[in-house]
C-alpha cells in the first residue's frame, strides 16, 4: 500500500484538469512543478495539489464580462410594440400611415375621458393595442408611454399593462417610468414596481423608501424590509395611511410586520392607496369607491384577489364604459350565482339573469330581462344592463305585441353587437305605434346590416314626431344615416336646411378627420373620433361630429364599429 499510494498520486496529478473560470488561462498551462517558484518570489501550485494555497494577484484577473439584462435573441423592438392584429381588426396593416406622432401623442394626452360612445371606446383600445409600427417624429418608447397612459385614463388597466411590458426596461424613459408605476399600481401589482427601484428614486425620490421596502420582502429579505420600513417612519416624508399600506404588503410578502388600516380619516382614493390596498385583498371603503372616478371602478373591477360581490358594482361602470364585454360581465354574474347560498338566490339580479336564459316558458325569460333593465338609471349601468342581457334578449321572437319592450330588446342587442338579430325586428316594428316604431326603427336604420335605403318620407315622419331639446336625436341619425351612405347628400342637405340640424358646419376637427380618412388612416380616425366624442353623453355631440367621425370610420374599412356608434346614439338618447 505505502509503495503504490505515491504512483497513484502521480497519476492523478498527471491527468488534465480544467483552468477555473476566474484564473487566467496561461497560468495552467505554464506552472511548473510543486515547491517551484516564480521570478517574482509568488508561489504557485499545480492544479493537482490540493494541500497548497494559491495566491492571484488581482492584476492577473481577466476583467469582468459586463452586465447583460436580456441576451440579445430576447430582445423586443421597441418600435413596434402591441398585442392586437391590426389587418384583422379592420384597421390595415399600418393603421398610423405619415401622421405624425408627435401630434398624434398631443391629441391621446389631452383626451378627455370617458367618451360618450360605448363602442367608440372599444374600437379606441384595439387601435392602441395594435402592433402597428410607431408614427415618424415620435421616441418609440415614449409612444408606447402615450398609448399606454391612454388606456389607463380609459380605464384599461390589463390593456395598458400588456404594452407596458411589452418594452425592455433598460429601454423605459422617464415617461415611460411614470406610466410603469401607475400601470404597477393599476392591477394592484407592486412586484411590477421592483425593476423600476433605481428610475423611481430618480423621478419620484418620496416613494422609493417604502418601495425597496415591499421588494425586498417580496425578495425573501424580512429584516431588511423591516429596516426600511422603520426608516421611512422615522424620516417622516411619508406617513400615515400610505405608509401603513405599503407596511401591510410587507407583511403580506412574509415580511412579517402587522398593519391596521384606518380609513375614516381619508378622504380620497389615490392610485397608491387602490393598488396596494387591492393587492392585499382589500377593498377600500364603499364611499371612497363612489365618490372615485369611473376609470378607478373600472380598475377594482378586474382585481382578482376581490370576491365577484366586491367587484359587482365597479365590473357594471366598467361594462358601461366599454372595458367589460358583454360576456364578461355574464361571467361575473355566473360567479355570484354559483357563490351565493341557494335559499339567497331568490330576487337577486343574477337569478334574475339566469331565468332570463332558463326561464320556464317565453313569459318568464321576458320578466327576467325586464327586470334587469329596470334596476338601475344611471347611464352606464343602464348601458352594462343592456350589455349583460344581450344574448338572453335575441332568443327573443320578434313580435309587434311587444311593442314596450322592443326598443330595450333592440337596445340591448346592439349592446352586444349582434347586429343580425336585432335586425330580425323591422318588420314586427313597422307594425308598431308610433313611438315604439320611432325608437326601433330609427336603431334599425343605422344599426341593422344591408340596409341600402330607408326612404324619405319615413325619416321626415321621425323628424316631426322628433321631441328631443333641439332635434338633437333627428341630428344624430340623419347625420349617421349620411355618414353610412343609406341617405343621398341631396336628402341630406335638404333635411338639414329644413329643420336646422347643424351637420355642414366646418372645424379643423373636421378637415382633421376628412384628410385622415382619404389618408387610409384607420388609427388616426379613431383618434380623432376619440377626440371628437369627448362629452358625457350624445345629447352634447354636434351632429357634425357624428356625420364625419362615421363617414371617416366607415371609408377607412371600419363599417361595423361605424354602425354600433351610430345606432348607440340613438339608443341612449
Amino acid at each position: 500500500m505505502a509503495v503504490a499510494l505515491p504512483a497513484i498520486a502521480q497519476q492523478v496529478v498527471q491527468q488534465p484538469v480544467p483552468a477555473p473560470v476566474t484564473a487566467p488561462t496561461n497560468n495552467v498551462a505554464s506552472s511548473p512543478e510543486p515547491g517551484a517558484a516564480t521570478e517574482g518570489g509568488t508561489s504557485v501550485v499545480s492544479p493537482g495539489d490540493e494541500s497548497a494555497v494559491e495566491e492571484i494577484s488581482n492584476l492577473n484577473l481577466p476583467p469582468p464580462p459586463p452586465p447583460t439584462e436580456y441576451p440579445g435573441w430576447a430582445r423586443r423592438d421597441p418600435w413596434v410594440v402591441g398585442e392586437l392584429n391590426p389587418a384583422q381588426r379592420g384597421l390595415g396593416d399600418n393603421p398610423w400611415g405619415t401622421s405624425s406622432g408627435a401630434f398624434l401623442s398631443v391629441l391621446m394626452r389631452r383626451m378627455d375621458v370617458p367618451l360618450a360612445s360605448r363602442w367608440a371606446h372599444i374600437a379606441l383600445r384595439d387601435a392602441l393595442l395594435a402592433k402597428a409600427r410607431a408614427p415618424v417624429e415620435v421616441n418609440p418608447v415614449d409612444w408606447v408611454a402615450e398609448r399606454s397612459w391612454l388606456l389607463l385614463r380609459m380605464g384599461e388597466a390589463d390593456a395598458a399593462k400588456m404594452l407596458i411590458s411589452a418594452v425592455d426596461t433598460d429601454r423605459f424613459t422617464p415617461k415611460m417610468v411614470q406610466v410603469a408605476v401607475q400601470g404597477a399600481l393599476a392591477t394592484a401589482d407592486p412586484p411590477a414596481l421592483c425593476p423600476l427601484q433605481d428610475p423611481i428614486g430618480k423621478y419620484d425620490p418620496m416613494i422609493r423608501p417604502l418601495v425597496q421596502a415591499m421588494c425586498s420582502s417580496l425578495a425573501g429579505e424580512p429584516e431588511t424590509a423591516s429596516a426600511q420600513i422603520d426608516d421611512a417612519r422615522r424620516r417622516g416624508r411619508v406617513g400615515g395611511i400610505d405608509l401603513a399600506l405599503a407596511q401591510k404588503v410587507v407583511g403580506a410578502a412574509g415580511g412579517g410586520q402587522a398593519a391596521t388600516i384606518e380609513w375614516d380619516p381619508v378622504d380620497s382614493l389615490t392610485s397608491w392607496r387602490f393598488g396596494l390596498a387591492t393587492a392585499t385583498g382589500m377593498a377600500p371603503p364603499d364611499r371612497l369607491m363612489n365618490a372615485a372616478s369611473p376609470q378607478l371602478r373600472a380598475f377594482q373591477a378586474r382585481a382578482p384577489l376581490l370576491t365577484p360581490q366586491q367587484r359587482l358594482d365597479s365590473a357594471m361602470v366598467a361594462t358601461g364604459l366599454g372595458v367589460f364585454s358583454s360576456q364578461s360581465i355574464m361571467d361575473l354574474y355566473s360567479a355570484i350565482y354559483d357563490a351565493t347560498d341557494p335559499g339567497d338566490l331568490a330576487g337577486t339580479d343574477a337569478w334574475q339573469l339566469r331565468q332570463a336564459f332558463v326561464g320556464k316558458d317565453a313569459d318568464a325569460r321576458l320578466a327576467g330581462i325586464r327586470k334587469m333593465l329596470d334596476a338601475s338609471k344611471n347611464p352606464l349601468k343602464k348601458e352594462a344592463l343592456r350589455a349583460a342581457v344581450a344574448r338572453a334578449a335575441t332568443m327573443v321572437q320578434p313580435d309587434a305585441k311587444l311593442a314596450k319592450d322592443a326598443p330595450e330588446l333592440i337596445s340591448a342587442m346592439l349592446a352586444g353587437g349582434y347586429d343580425q338579430a336585432a335586425a330580425r325586428w323591422a318588420s314586427a316594428a313597422a307594425r308598431m305605434d308610433d313611438e315604439a316604431s320611432d325608437r326601433c326603427w330609427a336603431m334599425l336604420a343605422l344599426g341593422a346590416p344591408n340596409v341600402t335605403d330607408v326612404g324619405t318620407s319615413r325619416l321626415n315622419a321621425f323628424i316631426k314626431r322628433d321631441k328631443s331639446k333641439d332635434r338633437v336625436r333627428s341630428a344624430l341619425l340623419v347625420a349617421g344615416l349620411l355618414g353610412l351612405g343609406r341617405i343621398t347628400d341631396d336628402t341630406a342637405n335638404s333635411l338639414n336646411r329644413r329643420y336646422d340640424l347643424g351637420l355642414t358646419h366646418q372645424t379643423s376637427w373636421t378637415r382633421m378627420m376628412d384628410g385622415a380618412a382619404q389618408r387610409g388612416q384607420a388609427g388616426t380616425v379613431l383618434v380623432l373620433t376619440g377626440t371628437g366624442f369627448q362629452t358625457p353623453s350624445f345629447m352634447q355631440l354636434p351632429g357634425s361630429h357624428m356625420f364625419h367621425a362615421i363617414s371617416s370610420l366607415k371609408r377607412t374599412g371600419q363599417d361595423f364599429t361605424a354602425r354600433m356608434i351610430a345606432a348607440e346614439a340613438l339608443s341612449r338618447t
